[in-house]
């Protein structure tokens, strides 16, 4: 058996669930999910939690808010004016694409909406929220 260590390429299938049990993410039925460990390309908390197994291994981890995808930012939510929508009704719980000054698309969901503003949140959609991964380490490749 081998644990990875940074810089290895390993392949997970995980399934990824809120503190009420409901699944957000899952790789059944799909390719195992592959990154390099340590290179930032998932959350810290999942990346850690994979660095503690050998191949063939299963861990269940929680994931506090601040390891996964940040506390919920206040500031992160901002109301816009109704005809910033250009005549359309914006519904809550839509999902709306905005685009910066650099041309970056970000995504903002639609969270309140009042005769003439709407109330749009910038945060991640899991932000705040504590994760639960249950996780098997399917394969490593040294680096």
């Amino acid at each position: 058996m081998m644990a990875p260590k940074s810089g290895d390429t390993v392949k997970v299938h995980y399934r990824g669930t809120l503190s009420d049990g409901s699944e957000f993410d899952s790789s059944e039925g799909r390719e195992p999910l592959s990154f390099v460990v340590g290179a930032g390309e998932v959350i810290p908390g999942f990346d850690a939690a994979v660095s503690g197994l050998d191949v063939g291994g299963s861990s269940t981890v929680t994931i506090p808010a601040a390891e996964a995808y940040g506390t919920h930012d206040a500031e992160g939510v901002q109301t816009f004016p109704l005809d910033f929508f250009g005549g359309s009704v914006p519904e809550v719980g839509w999902t709306v694409e905005l685009e910066t000054q650099e041309g970056q698309k970000v995504p903002a969901a639609i969270v309140g909406v009042t005769e003439d503003s709407v109330e749009l949140d910038f945060n991640h959609p899991l932000a705040g929220k504590d994760l639960t991964f249950e996780i098997t380490l399917v394969e490593v490749v040294e680096a």
